[in-house]
């Protein structure tokens, strides 16, 4: 019986109540058919005689073994059982004690076990998310369970769950809370926080947020990896023509770059790859952002507190008084940080920002419509990037297929017109990548540079779509173009492309 007959059977078995749970969470043996006579048990050590002999005692059955390594023993255990299912059964088990009426035998020791139980299944449930390479998680209480979620590559997937995690729900919550410095009787009200955990040797900042719904305290966590070393121009996904563009941008002495596009987008990993790029003994670089999501040697973070009145604007002016030659803005959220920002710009300062839009003919009308003067705008900004992730292919699964049918006639001729051959492939689903046939992301890009013939555009307050198509007469690929020309490659999918981007691009 292979592992994938042995998936197909648990799937649809429902074992006997008289199987010990405990046996499957301690001694990883796992019942996956029964009849009258014989049980068949999966096991990574079937001819232990400790576990032969209990289980031919309490099942009062012939037990068929099936070997299977531990490694997917856990995995079965996990997907089936659900994450930390040993942690609540023991938790279970205590309950039921208590149930019986004998709760007195077990005193104070009991509750600290208790206490530990919860300790244990909140630190499962962000080591498997860590494993998973998730960036989120999120604790979202319905109506009759708990539901737990792991964003992996900018996907959401369900975690396998007992649904007895619901009576657990509460104490599951508080525990994250008093991890995160939150105040635990407070649940009528948003919190946030953050907490710092150790795993396998990585250090890990997590940042935690709740708001009250109505079910329950929906608790999101977000996962940022304190060692993960700041990538570089090259690793990000441009073009060449592009990553030679932007290199000639960041090394102007003043002007601004807007990164503009989606929460989640890679924006800010895009700007530290910038700093990083020109973060030298001879230039002073000053940022002020909400979070520091990454420390870099020699760069000096200001991190936002609205608590004591430090804003994006205040702290922006005070950055102006520290003789930089470099500033980076987290995001520009309103006029008066974009008009602090366009005028540092214009005083000599290089500045880098990101603002929330579709495109990057969109961070134009974006800051006109907050208020800035064209002219300001027009002689300030030198670079509009627009950006979003796709999941790449993953290289262990990976096979060539056709051009896909999906892609419109316009585009086809747009990729003949840019490839002579192409090389679409798809991930078949592995042990790498979980079955999904993606592996990790990587970003697409819309460049809109400030020429002579969009200035003017500008100060006439043209339309986004406008300037749009006067950049893309200039030779600016649409965000759906660059994908289209990663999926030729064979880094992407059409499909994802098209998951990411809208029509219009």
């Amino acid at each position: 019986m292979n592992i994938d007959e042995i998936e197909e059977k648990l799937g649809r078995f429902q074992p006997s109540k008289v199987f010990p749970r405990r046996m499957i969470f301690e001694r990883h043996v796992i019942p996956v058919d029964e009849s009258d006579r014989k049980i068949t048990v999966v096991a990574s050590d079937p001819h232990d005689p400790t576990i032969a002999g209990m289980l031919t005692y309490i099942m009062q059955k012939e037990i068929a073994w099936v070997q299977v390594d531990e490694k997917n023993i856990l995995k079965l255990i996990k997907d089936h059982y659900g994450v930390g299912a040993d942690t609540l059964h023991a938790m279970l088990d205590q309950e039921e004690w208590q149930e019986l009426g004998e709760s007195d035998r077990f005193g104070d020791e009991d509750l600290n076990e208790s206490e530990t139980s919860i300790v244990r299944f909140v630190n499962q449930v962000i080591r498997e998310a860590h494993h998973e390479r998730a960036t989120d998680i999120h604790f979202e209480p319905m109506e009759n369970s708990l539901r737990i979620r792991y964003r992996v590559d900018g996907v959401l997937h369900q975690v396998p769950l007992s649904a007895d995690a619901k009576r657990f729900e509460n104490a599951i919550i508080s525990r994250i809370k008093v991890m995160s410095s939150m105040d635990i009787a407070e649940r009528r009200l948003p919190q946030d926080g953050r907490l710092q955990v150790r795993i396998e040797g990585e250090d890990l900042d997590v940042r935690v947020s709740t708001i009250p719904t109505a079910h329950g305290e929906s608790v999101s966590l977000r996962l940022l990896t304190r060692q993960s070393v700041v990538i570089g121009l090259d690793n990000i996904g441009f073009t060449q023509a592009n990553q030679g563009n932007l290199q000639k941008m960041i090394q102007h002495p003043h002007g601004i770059i807007l990164l503009t596009g989606p929460t989640g987008c890679g924006k800010s990993t895009t700007l530290y790859a910038c700093l990083s790029e020109i973060n030298e003994d001879e230039i002073r670089i000053v940022t002020i952002e909400d979070p520091i999501e990454y420390k870099l040697a020699g760069v000096n973070q200001i991190q936002v507190r609205p608590d004591i009145d430090l804003n994006f604007a205040k702290g922006l002016r005070h950055i102006l008084r520290q003789d930089p030659d470099v500033i980076m803005v987290g995001e520009i959220r309103d006029y008066e940080t974009a008009e602090i920002a366009i005028r540092a710009s214009l005083t000599g300062h290089l500045v880098f920002s990101t603002l929330h839009t579709n495109d990057a003919a969109g961070a134009i009308t974006r800051l006109l419509d907050m208020g800035v003067e064209p002219f300001l705008v027009s002689s300030s900004l030198n670079l509009v990037i627009a950006q979003r992730l796709v999941r790449m292919v993953c290289p262990h699964c990976a096979e060539i297929v056709d051009p896909p049918r999906i892609l419109s006639e316009s585009e086809q001729k747009f990729l003949q017109s840019c490839l002579e051959n192409f090389q679409f492939k798809r991930g078949v689903g592995c042990e790498s990548c979980s079955k999904l046939g993606y592996l990790g992301r990587s970003a697409i890009h819309e460049f809109m540079m400030m020429s002579d013939a969009i200035r003017p555009m500008v100060l006439g307050r043209s339309s986004s779509s406008t300037i749009r198509d006067t950049a893309m007469a200039e030779g600016m690929l649409t965000l759906r173009q660059d994908g289209l020309l990663k999926a030729a490659h064979g880094i992407t999918t059409v499909e994802e492309v098209i998951r990411v981007t809208e029509e219009g691009d």
